[in-house]
């Protein structure tokens, strides 16, 4: 398979689990695909390839700040202010991560981003497919 057409297949993926999704069934997949970049900006640091890695975390980066954008500052508590917070810290760690070539932030990053897709996978599993 050639590149482009993975890409294109990755993008009818996307459309597909997004069409009907619900609210954390979205978060969810952009974890996962967050996640899928993070492992990607790791190899571009070990590969040497900066600027590969240097858009690999913007992109995540813009990912971290979309989900913590969408949360519901008011209705959420204290909860959810923790939640932006440490997506805030992500981002500033993924920061550092591509100044300091740092693989060993990266790893921090996703163990605490797998952690918060650990506690979204939750509530989806407790609450199923309902639409928000």
């Amino acid at each position: 398979m050639t590149y482009d057409a993975y890409q294109s297949y990755q993008a009818v993926n996307l459309k597909a689990q997004t069409t009907q999704a619900s609210p954390v069934q979205l978060v969810l997949v952009l974890m996962d695909g967050l996640l899928d970049e993070l492992a990607r900006a790791r190899a571009h640091i070990e590969g040497r390839r900066y600027e590969l890695k240097a858009a690999s975390l913007e992109k995540c980066v813009s990912i971290i700040n979309g989900m913590s954008s969408a949360l519901d500052m008011e209705a959420g508590g204290e909860v959810v202010q923790n939640l932006a917070r440490l997506y805030d810290y992500c981002a500033e760690r993924l920061y550092r991560a591509g100044a300091e070539l740092k693989v060993e932030i990266i790893d921090e990053v996703v163990q605490l981003l797998a952690e918060i897709r650990t506690g979204w996978q939750g509530i989806h599993d407790r609450h199923g497919a309902v639409r928000g």
